[in-house]
């Protein structure tokens, strides 16, 4: 584009001393040779890289209670085999029935000589620190 621009400069400085009706003739020629030379997009029937894809649909979603209350539906990661069944609450590990489903515990509500003391702390320290030099530039 920079060198168009050179060579368009160039012959307009002595067109314009000599006669202005050739000067307009080059310059109009020139932009549309330049704006209509671009090649139109090939439309293609059937499949091909210009078709749209299809939309990718989810999995289905199990409404059958029976099997909601007897599977663990949703636990399978892989492509072939079925959902685990349930089994009794026996049959767990205890600390499974022990564990913390709700919001994390304040630092306050922990006991000082534990380990999840002590990253809460470190946490917390972390959070204020962005806090102070959110604003500031380096």
């Amino acid at each position: 584009m920079f060198a168009y621009c050179l060579f368009r400069i160039a012959p307009s400085t002595q067109c314009i001393k000599s006669n202005a009706g050739a000067f307009l003739s080059r310059i109009s020629t020139a932009n549309r040779i330049q704006t209509c030379g671009y090649a139109k997009k090939v439309v293609s029937k059937g499949k091909g890289k210009g078709m749209a894809k299809e939309e990718l649909k989810g999995p289905e979603v199990c409404k059958d209670p029976v099997r909601l209350t007897s599977y663990a539906v949703g636990v399978n990661i892989y492509k072939q085999g079925e959902d685990p069944k349930i089994k009794p609450p026996e049959e767990y590990p205890e600390w499974l029935f022990q564990l913390n489903l709700g919001k994390a515990k304040k630092l306050h509500e922990l006991e000082p000589d534990t380990w999840q003391y002590w990253k809460r702390l470190r946490k917390e320290n972390m959070w204020h620190n962005n806090k102070l030099h959110k604003g500031k530039k380096m």
